[in-house]
């Protein structure tokens, strides 16, 4: 079967930053709603028309993935408005209770820094702003089922930053 919209895509893959850092590798198949939300639009743009078997390097420039990076969504915020375990790089939905930043969107927030009187805040992905490259294959093309169309996802968490460079590191 080749691919196109809706079908249900398995796909393992090698996701590394532009200088080839590892920052995900899916090593056990994972299916993909495709013609949804599930994949970003240039890997499904790659993947039309193909069948079980295509493999490909793509290139995703931060448009193309987790956007650019927006300083507009980092926010100090009182020190006082976190438990005392707050350490950086947890990630908390939302502002917390009693915040004084206006005008923020409700997101998951990744602490950055912790000083005496305030906590840094950052709204964007931790991705935002790098450039990537995913090298992709293709397992398995099946067609979607009626409840798989309607709900246009699978549902399932597509990307982990879990190896790569060290947590004190940054991305960007």
């Amino acid at each position: 079967m080749k691919i196109s919209a809706p079908c249900i895509v398995s796909l393992r893959w090698r996701l590394e930053d532009a200088q080839g850092q590892l920052i995900d590798e899916l090593e056990e198949p994972l299916d993909f709603f495709y013609g949804g939300d599930d994949l970003f639009a240039k890997v499904e743009e790659e993947l039309a028309g193909q069948a079980a078997g295509f493999e490909a390097s793509i290139a995703l420039e931060p448009e193309h993935a987790f956007g650019e990076y927006d300083s507009a969504l980092v926010c100090f915020e009182a020190r006082s408005l976190f438990p005392d375990g707050v350490d950086a790089g947890m990630q908390i939905e939302g502002l917390p209770e009693g915040a004084v930043t206006e005008g923020m969107p409700t997101a998951i927030y990744t602490v950055t820094d912790i000083y005496p009187e305030h906590v840094v805040l950052d709204g964007n992905h931790p991705l935002a702003g790098v450039g990537l490259r995913m090298h992709v294959k293709v397992l398995d093309v099946r067609e979607a089922s009626e409840a798989e169309i309607e709900a246009g996802s699978l549902g399932e968490a597509v990307f982990q930053v879990s190896h790569g460079a060290p947590p004190d590191a940054q991305l960007h």
